[in-house]
């Protein structure tokens, strides 16, 4: 968090933050073959010298294979313990601009709600809390602190930095929401979705459907590789969404505009 933010916190809550920071940077950088799968895997969208967006930064692996593969990056974060590791990390980059909001429908603001041990799962989606409790995989997690936070659309982003060749969107249930913030048929993106929040999915869908004709294929936990041989369209992602176990628990969706699948 910012000095402000863990000056108001107890000795045993700036503890828990730091641990929850240096998990997730255990798990997300320490792992050499992982990082090689997502190189390969973003190859696929991006070349050296395109721009990449990356939406719910989290500790910044995403940039790092972004910047690995040679592309300009916006990196946004609202959370302000993980603004703190973005910028030493990567803020001496030329290449990286850090935007410390959050994404929704419209500008304003947000009530971030912040798990403290685990701040991948920081989330502005109520529904998302509520469909968490009780759920099998998800009964160790609180969101303990609420944190109002300034937010932007996509279209705004866009109008401020230029057309991203490809958007990676992972705002823990708040993906449809990023995507109502869109006016425009980006020629590739991807967004998260869980098996608890499976409507949020089928939202996003939506609302790629309405801005252009887009293909679809997926990639399951932090498995960095799709899924499907062929891209399919919205009714064949759609069935195999639904077909899937809740014990699937999480995974990605990547959206290709159809002139770039055929490309």
């Amino acid at each position: 968090m910012t000095g402000v933010a863990l000056a108001r916190g107890s000795a045993g809550e700036i503890f828990r933050v730091v641990r929850g920071v240096a998990r997730s940077l255990r798990i997300y950088y320490a792992a050499p073959r992982r990082r090689r799968a997502m190189d390969r895997l973003y190859a696929r969208f991006i070349r050296p010298g395109d721009l990449a967006f990356d939406i719910g930064s989290h500790v910044g692996d995403r940039i790092a294979s972004f910047r690995r593969l040679g592309c300009r990056v916006v990196a946004v974060e609202p959370q302000p313990a993980l603004l703190r590791v973005l910028r030493a990390l990567y803020g001496r980059d030329p290449m990286v601009t850090i935007e410390p909001v959050a994404l929704g429908a419209r500008p304003g603001t947000v009530e971030l709600m912040l798990n403290i041990d685990n701040p991948t799962v920081s989330t502005a989606s109520h529904d998302f809390i509520a469909a968490a409790s009780g759920a099998a995989g998800w009964s160790g997690e609180r969101w303990t602190k609420r944190l109002p936070v300034p937010m932007t659309t996509l279209d705004a982003l866009i109008a401020r930095h230029g057309v991203p060749r490809f958007v990676k969107i992972d705002v823990e249930g708040y993906e449809a929401d990023v995507l109502d913030g869109l006016s425009t048929a980006l020629p590739g993106l991807s967004f998260e979705f869980t098996t608890i929040q499976k409507e949020v999915a089928r939202r996003s869908l939506a609302r790629l459907a309405a801005l252009g004709r887009y293909r679809f294929n997926a990639a399951l936990g932090e498995s960095q590789s799709l899924l499907h041989a062929q891209w399919l369209d919205r009714n064949a992602i759609e069935a195999w969404l639904e077909a899937l176990p809740h014990e699937a628990n999480s995974g990605d969706i990547y959206a290709l505009r159809a002139d770039e699948a055929a490309a």
